[in-house]
């Protein structure tokens, strides 16, 4: 499979005005974004396994993985049985519910998984839920969050492992973005759960740059660490957090970032998508850049550090270009 280089994209965006063209709500997705999604919503479907997952390299048969995918297709309105890919919803989501650990609710299946594949697998099924009301989605997503609210450590955060120890933002993140999610289609939530949340991100901020770093205390900050905090404090309500608007200057300066670019830029899509004065300009941005990533086959499978490969950015890269859709609840505002 071929891959490109983040640094071979032409350096066509050195910078990025703030834009009062459009609010955010009347940003639409363009003709060349529909046949991008296209083409990458026909290579995902290509690339399912028979029992209804995805893989990614090492990554076989993940629901972490397979979460994204399903989300790829939400973005566009494909539900179970429903429209052009609603076999592929349906399998995915059975490939969900069966992978879902009976004891306790662990959503991470017969080749294990994290905290991580947990969270997104719960986002997924949250939105599913959302979307068609299926009766055999309730009960799993109910253990789903059941199983976060209870791993939620001293700090605030969440780690790899499914009991209350210890915390960074990449897991927590995942777990905050389902819980909202759960949320949004009824579920309850314990407002404390997601004030310590707040809490823990906030610890993990880093005044000096605007950044936020991977685990609470110092650190490094990141372009996705940044992203991943500014979604906890929209998620969890906090739209007039304090870190906020240096945190969104933080991302704008390193939007070319070239570690964990797709996963970054999941997150830094929803995080721009509040800010009504930013997200014209973002979006016009993003989307020309992923647009001019992707393979000609459909897909987009980027040469970068970090673990994400080519079903993984496939599906970071519709969703993105999705957002203007507005299918996705936990990307609405």
């Amino acid at each position: 499979m071929r891959y490109l280089a983040l640094a071979l994209v032409p350096a066509l965006f050195l910078g990025m005005e703030s834009s009062t063209a459009a609010p955010a709500d009347e940003v639409k997705m363009t003709e060349a974004g529909k046949r991008a999604v296209a083409k990458g919503l026909t290579w995902i479907a290509a690339n399912q396994n028979s029992n209804g997952s995805w893989s990614d390299g090492k990554y076989a048969h993940n629901t972490a993985v397979t979460s994204f995918a399903l989300l790829a297709f939400l973005s566009q309105g494909h539900l179970p049985s429903q429209g052009q890919y609603g076999a592929e919803v349906a399998k995915g989501m059975r490939f969900l519910l069966a992978a879902q650990r009976e004891e306790d609710g662990y959503l991470v299946g017969a080749r294990g998984g994290n905290m991580y594949c947990h969270g997104m697998a719960t986002l997924a099924l949250a939105e599913l839920w959302g979307s068609t009301a299926n009766d055999s989605v309730k009960p799993a997503l109910k253990k789903a969050v059941d199983l976060i609210v209870r791993c939620q450590n001293a700090e605030g955060g969440w780690r790899y492992e499914p009991r209350p120890t210890g915390a960074d933002i990449s897991v927590t993140i995942m777990q905050v973005m389902a819980l909202r999610a759960a949320k949004n289609v009824g579920f309850n939530v314990p407002n404390e759960t997601l004030k310590k949340a707040i809490s823990y991100v906030e610890h993990c901020y880093n005044p000096y740059s605007g950044g936020f770093s991977y685990q609470a205390g110092g650190g490094a900050p990141g372009f996705a660490r940044t992203a991943a905090g500014c979604c906890v404090l929209f998620l969890a309500g906090n739209y007039e957090a304090k870190q906020l608007p240096k945190a969104i200057e933080y991302l704008k300066d390193n939007f070319e970032v070239g570690q964990h670019f797709f996963y970054g830029h999941y997150y830094a899509a929803h995080a721009v998508h509040q800010v009504d004065r930013e997200w014209p300009a973002w979006y016009d941005k993003i989307s020309k850049y992923l647009m001019q990533l992707q393979d000609h086959d459909g897909f987009w499978a980027v040469s970068e550090r970090g673990s994400s490969g080519p079903v993984m950015q496939t599906s970071i890269s519709c969703i993105v270009l999705s957002v203007p859709t507005h299918y996705l609840a936990i990307f609405q505002k």
